[in-house]
């Protein structure tokens, strides 16, 4: 554990403290099976979440908030105008944008929808599934609807790819999370099994990464390391608490860990892994 914690001291854990204290104004674009859950989530972390996709006030509302985040997970025509207008204002703006290309890999209609809005916005984060990283990518994956599907595909070359062709941040979630800017990756081994039985459990992760990245005066990489191990970690610590299978249950008790875990406490637990090219 000694290791471990000197490996990981480079790392501003202090941003899980950061987000309670600043409580940043988190806007989403989000689907309708999450927004509840998504809403609840940022609120146990310490952020202040608004969920609108209503085109008449997306300007003003991208202007007083800190971050902006764009789902997929219910895609249609007025919503992706919605995504466009948000994210070009906030790239106006100069505000962080994370993009979750929900099912991007699913349907023929999702994939147009993600290019397009790769052409005209650019997302200082895309965090997805495997298959979803792979659609981007153009490598061979396949995908299970929204889920992440299988495939033979190195997840890390995936990644490293997509965020050297966007000039981007990538976070790929799975039983080990990738997280890359091209050429430094961090691979986080916190994490449960639960959050496949959950829905919404990676839009979730989405949102509390752009928290992170909304406190973060440098848009570190290091930030949203920082976010999606305190996610890991906390539905992990659920999960050993859980002596039989309750996804209810773990939903629930999910949040209450969000709304209590510390940079102390994360520090100490985090299985981190750091890789440069």
């Amino acid at each position: 554990m000694k290791e471990a914690r000197e490996k990981n001291d480079n790392i501003p854990f202090s941003f899980i403290e950061e987000v309670k204290r600043k409580n940043p104004l988190v806007h989403n674009i989000t689907n309708i099976v999450v927004a509840n859950d998504s809403a609840n989530g940022l609120l146990a972390v310490g952020a202040s979440p608004f969920m609108s996709s209503t085109i008449e006030e997306l300007e003003e509302v991208v202007a007083i908030a800190d971050v902006v985040v764009l789902n997929m997970g219910t895609l249609n025509d007025e919503q992706l105008d919605a995504m466009l207008i948000a994210g070009t204002k906030a790239n106006q703006l100069n505000k962080p944008v994370v993009l979750d290309p929900v099912g991007a890999g699913a349907t023929t209609y999702r994939k147009k929808a993600v290019l397009r809005l790769l052409e005209q916005v650019h997302p200082t984060l895309i965090r997805g599934n495997a298959g979803e990283i792979a659609a981007l990518a153009d490598e061979k994956w396949h995908a299970k609807g929204v889920d992440a599907g299988t495939g033979s595909g190195n997840v890390r070359l995936m990644a490293e790819k997509l965020a050297t062709q966007q000039q981007t941040f990538v976070s790929v979630s799975g039983e080990i999370d990738t997280i890359t800017d091209g050429t430094t990756s961090y691979y986080i081994k916190n994490g449960t099994s639960y959050f496949t039985k959950m829905t919404g459990a990676g839009c979730l992760n989405s949102c509390i990464c752009g928290a992170f990245l909304a406190v973060d005066e440098k848009r570190s990489l290091e930030s949203i390391v920082v976010g999606s191990t305190m996610y890991a970690l906390a539905g992990e610590l659920v999960a050993n608490e859980l002596s039989s299978l309750a996804v209810g249950s773990f939903r629930t008790l999910l949040l209450d860990k969000l709304s209590k875990l510390t940079s102390i406490e994360v520090l100490r637990k985090a299985m981190i892994e750091k890789e440069r090219n």
